[in-house]
């Protein structure tokens, strides 16, 4: 039996079902576009709001305490492959650069420095690219996350099991059932958007970090508000006192 990925043609019409239509029929290509569009986003609608009901509570207690490494000291160290590496300097830059009227928040993306991770590849391996980086980076009171949407990369297995090691908060983003990730015990938090189409599982992982991002700032402003609610009398009775 040939697996899709032995056809390329047909993983494509899967995927853009308008392209087998005639060429000559241009309305009909155009209605096949446009049920294809509102499939895809269906799709995509589903799927969050599924990791939303399943994964909601997960969320904050992961938030909760990604905010308390970073009111010590911690930083995000995000790591991934291919499209997912992409996804972690974005989600890296998300918490460095946020909107002006976002508070920052040091991370770091492991794939980044393209000249430390062609030298790992090259002199080591290419599985050790994150775990060499973590244990040179890597601190108590870091944040490591991993993405994937197989679940199953070496490299990111490695790295985790270096992070845990050192004592870091890890948080593996996955796709499918969670894959190799699923069955890691350096995994502390665990997401997993349960779908094989990698195109909505990288769209979710995607809305998912974004999530993550929201409710840490969150949690961060919520314990300064009550640290500040918590001094006021003090302050009050200091002046009283005087």
């Amino acid at each position: 039996m040939r697996s899709s990925h032995d056809d390329p043609a047909g993983d494509a019409t899967a995927l853009y079902p308008f392209l087998t239509t005639s060429e000559g029929d241009v309305e009909a290509v155009l209605r096949d576009v446009q049920q294809s569009t509102r499939d895809k986003a269906r799709e995509i609608l589903e799927l969050r709001s599924h990791v939303r009901h399943h994964e909601g509570e997960k969320l904050v207690d992961c938030a909760t305490a990604m905010a308390e490494g970073f009111r010590a000291g911690g930083r995000l160290l995000a790591f991934g492959n291919g499209g997912s590496s992409t996804d972690a300097q974005d989600m890296a830059s998300l918490f460095l650069h946020p909107g002006p009227d976002e508070r920052p928040l040091p991370a770091i993306g492991l794939t980044s420095d393209i000249a430390v991770v062609t030298a790992l590849c090259n002199d080591v391996g290419f599985d050790v690219i994150f775990a060499r980086q973590i244990g040179a980076f890597g601190r108590r009171h870091d944040i490591a996350v991993g993405m994937s949407t197989s679940g199953n990369s070496p490299n990111l297995l490695r790295g985790f099991d270096e992070a845990h090691r050192r004592g870091l908060l890890t948080i593996g983003i996955a796709g499918y059932e969670g894959g190799r990730m699923a069955e890691s015990d350096s995994v502390d938090h665990l997401f997993v958007v349960p779908s094989p189409s990698v195109h909505r599982i990288q769209e979710a992982q995607t809305t998912l970090y974004h999530a993550l991002w929201e409710l840490t700032l969150r949690c961060l402003a919520d314990e300064q508000q009550t640290a500040e609610t918590v001094q006021e009398p003090a302050r009050a009775s200091e002046e009283i006192g005087t």
